[in-house]
């Protein structure tokens, strides 16, 4: 979590301040050193609720409130977006803050009266209208520094009044790159992202490199925005930013951190960071029909039922998947099939087999969904076996492991390299110890899980080319 000091504090030490406007819009006015900057700083309070009083060509005028300015009737030279103090017929109890719109000079009243200068919204400065009205005056202050920022794991951390706290970070999605912002929706389908690399300029989790990315949006890569490799090496790899980076396109543009971004400033290798996503993510994949309509209603979005329609059908697949096209979609198919027909599986996770179950979580669809499905490559009444569809490409980093002594009836196995058609998924059917689930030797078969739902039921009528649905959790 990160502890950000109390406002007063900040008041005291930053020099740059965000104005909101009844029009939704923001200005940042950053502060000149001087006795005008100070003053700006004890009348900050009384800025909320003011009004822009004018408009013309060289200035913005918002006020008026009372001040102990002496009159000056200097005439001084205003650069374009200084902002400075006024007096309305040189009377300080008529007060103003202006915005020059253009270099001009002029007599104020308050001398030369420099506040400062408009950093961010300049544009801002061009849409003020009369009538307007300040809604608040903020303090800001770089995340980046520590001036400001206690980030820590200690839950039994003092907070003093006026302190914030922030506990994970948020992440507004660039609806331009729909396949890098899910790559992010699934990396954080836990509610959480683990770091796997810092640096001065990013943070970086490596979690997923075999993720295949194409080329969308890219921008400038400023402190908080959050980019994928799509090409070359760490193709999946996600960023979050410390430092402005010029842009490039093999990094597109997921989003960008607009809360909590100081997390991810000083998070560590082998931290673990939460992470809400604008959106979130929509997938009814695992609920059933009912709650699948239930949560798409509940984004305005409509439902087409298939496959099995009742209520209680569960959800195997949906399309479109990925949420932005999701929320764009005329309306969201839902394939549902009954319970029964969804098969629980249960796999070696540990060291030796973390490989083997990332292969299958990527064959299958579990790496990024609750149930994921096995096409049935070869099956026949009374073979030993039943083997399905894998990846030659990615079998062949399939390392084999130490040759097994006895596979039984439901374990999974797959090729291995060692073997022609690495990458083969199967499933034994009786016991034996020379072959494996896919009818290889021990020497060319993994075995990294069983199948534990009703095997019988899953054999009955099953030919090639049928689907099979799986999940590791219980329905």
């Amino acid at each position: 979590m990160s502890i950000h000091l109390s406002t007063e504090k900040l008041v005291k030490e930053s020099d740059d301040f965000e104005i909101r406007l009844s029009s939704g819009k923001s200005i940042v006015l950053h502060l000149e050193p001087g006795e005008d900057s100070d003053l700006w700083k004890k009348h900050m309070g009384d800025m909320t609720g003011l009004y822009v009083r004018w408009v013309n060509r060289q200035i913005a005028a918002v006020g008026a409130f009372p001040t102990d300015i002496e009159v000056n009737r200097d005439r001084r030279r205003y650069r374009k977006y200084d902002v400075f103090f006024a007096l309305g017929g040189f009377d300080n109890n008529t007060t103003y803050i202006m915005i020059a719109r253009e270099e001009h000079r002029g007599s104020y009243g308050a001398g030369s009266g420099i506040i400062g200068r408009v950093t961010l919204g300049r544009h801002v400065i061009d849409q003020m209208k009369e009538g307007d009205t300040i809604e608040s005056v903020t303090p800001l202050m770089s995340e980046t520094s520590r001036d400001n920022v206690v980030v820590t794991s200690d839950m039994s951390y003092k907070l003093e009044k006026g302190y914030s706290v922030d506990t994970y970070i948020t992440v507004d999605l660039d609806k331009e790159s729909p396949i890098s912002a899910e790559h992010l929706l699934v990396l954080s389908r836990t509610g959480y992202i683990d770091v796997t690399e810092s640096t001065g300029s990013f943070m970086a989790s490596s979690v997923d490199l075999d993720a295949e990315i194409p080329q969308e949006n890219y921008i400038v890569r400023s402190p908080g925005v959050v980019t994928v490799r799509n090409t070359g090496p760490g193709t999946g790899r996600m960023y979050i930013y410390r430092e402005r980076r010029q842009m490039l396109s093999p990094h597109n543009h997921v989003g960008t951190v607009t809360n909590g971004l100081s997390i991810a400033m000083f998070a560590n290798a082998g931290d673990r960071i939460g992470v809400v996503t604008n959106p979130q993510r929509i997938l009814a994949v695992g609920m059933t029909q009912k709650e699948g309509a239930a949560l798409l209603q509940s984004k305005g979005l409509k439902q087409k039922r298939t496959g099995d329609l009742s209520d209680e059908a569960v959800i195997v697949n949906q399309t479109p998947e990925v949420t932005l096209d999701a929320m764009h979609a005329d309306e969201v198919e839902t394939f549902g099939v009954p319970k029964d027909q969804i098969y629980k599986v249960s796999l070696d996770r540990g060291e030796k087999n973390s490989l083997n179950a990332y292969y299958f979580d990527k064959v299958t669809g579990l790496s990024h969904k609750p149930i994921g499905s096995m096409k049935v490559h070869f099956t026949f009444k009374g073979m030993p076996m039943v083997t399905f569809e894998g990846d030659e490409i990615r079998g062949k980093s399939l390392y084999p492991n130490d040759p097994f002594k006895k596979c039984s009836r439901g374990d999974i196995g797959v090729t291995n390299q060692a073997r022609p058609h690495g990458g083969l998924l199967g499933i034994r059917l009786d016991n034996s110890k020379e072959y494996g689930p896919t009818g290889e030797e021990p020497y060319g078969t993994n075995i990294f899980g069983s199948f534990i739902g009703d095997l019988d039921k899953m054999l009955k009528g099953l030919k090639d080319g049928d689907t099979v649905y799986i999940t590791e959790m219980d329905l």
